[in-house]
């Protein structure tokens, strides 16, 4: 009951900070105008000058994608953390995020390309990272059963992804030394995750698979619940782990892969939104965690181009530097918040 509360009020911050967002800003527009632009493109009535333009191709689009992108990257971090019970499992940590950037970089610098071009890239570099990490730790090959196999395997995934992810930031530093002064400024946006490039062409791509992907999590939730009870109990309760995990792990690398491909990775979304999805509901909730990354976005962006231009003499930010920015202070409370709890008892 707990968490089904929690899941209502976190979707109700998540419709409040998005009306923020499209309303108010640099530009503000009130929502008796608002509706008159949204009215007019559906229907092809006049638009208003000037605000029409800014609402339909850059503040809503933006919002948009920026919601799909986080629903997409913190659903991903939970279910990895979930299946491999350590909170430390997410695309950021274990080489996800890193394979398609350097899948990005290399369509950037030596093939030229940009746009779609780069997104299939990062998408399929993604995935191959995906694959190369799952054989090295082994993930259909665990014969037994029991949580000591489930804790080699998470042991096994995570090292394996902390090793493939610093060998694709070599990859990435490598060709950043081998491209011109335009080309790297391009690699680094691409790098820090932006949402400038947000169109309805994106959304509706991402659209499209978070489709297939949102209802395929939606029916491993149970499955992945039985999982964290150990694999002994899994199997007793019918689960075909290997399986299970193996679909897990497909979808996860999915949702993160299109998410990455559309924005480039936006650092510790999918690292921080489970933690704190957890502490807000007390349980391992998909959808707490999907609407925790929405709002992380969302917030992070809002900041990054309305706020931190009127800081930085009007530089705005990529959404990614914030949310960076966020994740090194996550991580250390994360560490010492079970040797605080100890010291209190």
């Amino acid at each position: 009951m707990k968490t089904r509360a929690s899941v209502a009020v976190l979707a109700g911050l998540l419709l409040v900070l998005f009306a923020v967002y499209v309303l108010l800003g640099s530009y503000t527009v009130t929502i008796p105008d608002f509706v008159k632009i949204v009215a007019a493109r559906l229907t092809g009535g006049d638009p208003i000058p000037g605000a029409s333009f800014i609402v339909m191709e850059n503040k809503l689009p933006r919002a948009v994608l920026g919601a799909m992108v986080g629903l997409a990257f913190g659903l991903s971090g939970a279910l990895f953390q979930t299946m491999l019970r350590n909170p430390l499992a997410s695309p950021d940590v274990i080489g996800i995020s890193s394979g398609a950037s350097a899948a990005a970089v290399v369509a950037i610098v030596i093939f030229g390309l940009s746009g779609a071009g780069v997104a299939l890239f990062a998408l399929l570099g993604a995935l191959a990272v995906a694959v190369l990490i799952y054989s090295i730790a082994g993930g259909k090959r665990g014969k037994r059963s029991g949580s000591s196999s489930a804790s080699g395997v998470s042991t096994k995934f995570i090292l394996g992804g902390v090793g493939v992810a610093a060998a694709m930031q070599a990859v990435v530093n490598f060709l950043m030394t081998r491209a011109d002064v335009r080309t790297a400024s391009e690699v680094l946006i691409w790098l820090n995750g932006s949402l400038n490039s947000s169109s309805w062409e994106r959304i509706s791509i991402l659209g499209m698979a978070l489709i297939i992907l949102l209802p395929a999590a939606a029916i491993l939730a149970k499955p992945l619940r039985m999982l964290e009870l150990g694999d002994d109990a899994a199997a007793a309760l019918g689960v075909r782990v290997p399986a299970s995990r193996f679909a897990v792990v497909i979808t996860a690398v999915g949702l993160a892969a299109v998410a990455t491909a559309a924005t480039g990775p936006v650092s510790f979304v999918a690292f921080l939104a489970g933690p704190i999805a957890r502490r807000i509901t007390g349980s391992n909730s998909l959808a707490a965690a999907a609407l925790t990354g929405a709002l992380l976005v969302l917030a992070a962006d809002f900041f990054a181009y309305n706020i931190a231009p009127l800081l930085l003499h009007g530089t705005a930010l990529p959404v990614g530097v914030v949310t960076g920015a966020l994740g090194a202070p996550f991580l250390l409370w994360l560490l010492a918040a079970p040797q605080l709890k100890r010291k209190d008892a």
